[in-house]
């Protein structure tokens, strides 16, 4: 597994890695014009960046060079408090053809190490829906614990995780 910054142009292999049904199932309800909100998602990651110096990896697989996923940590500003505002977010996302085997742990696991090393140790916050049972393991092995739920304007309610340092 390698990571990589992202690309001016990689909004369209999110764009695609989401359209999978699987992959959307846990992001909330989709998007109405997929490729606007994922650019929007890629100017707010490149955002993230430029301002705070950290943000979402690409995630490769090295052995194909295939694209397989985003993992990361990105800052947020959820706009519902509960540790959510203008905190660091973990998150990651693989294309389903490459879940069970690893990737997830490996590309979180590397991409904490580096935001530790490059910021310091710090509180990190994710959300994660009670029914993704594979992310809230991955989140409890990174060593998040729960401290609260939220129900979204969706209607889906969410755990919230923090890792502490």
């Amino acid at each position: 597994m390698v990571l990589s910054l992202a690309g001016r142009d990689d909004y369209i292999r999110l764009r695609d890695l989401v359209a999978d049904p699987q992959v959307q199932r846990f992001l909330g309800p989709p998007a109405e014009n997929p490729t606007a909100d994922m650019f929007g998602r890629a100017m707010r990651g490149a955002g993230s960046w430029q301002l705070y110096g950290y943000g979402m990896f690409m995630v490769w697989e090295r052995a194909s060079g295939a694209f397989i996923g985003q993992a990361g940590v990105f800052h947020t500003l959820r706009g519902f408090a509960k540790g959510l505002d203008d905190v660091p977010e973990a998150a990651w996302m693989l294309a389903h053809d490459h879940w069970g085997k690893g990737y997830a742990t490996e590309a979180m696991v590397t991409a904490l190490d580096w935001f530790d090393t490059h910021h310091g140790r710090s509180r990190i916050a994710c959300m994660i829906e009670p029914e993704n049972a594979a992310s809230i393991r991955l989140a409890n092995r990174l060593g998040f614990t729960r401290y609260d739920d939220h129900i979204l304007s969706d209607g889906a309610t969410v755990w919230l995780y923090e890792r502490n340092v």
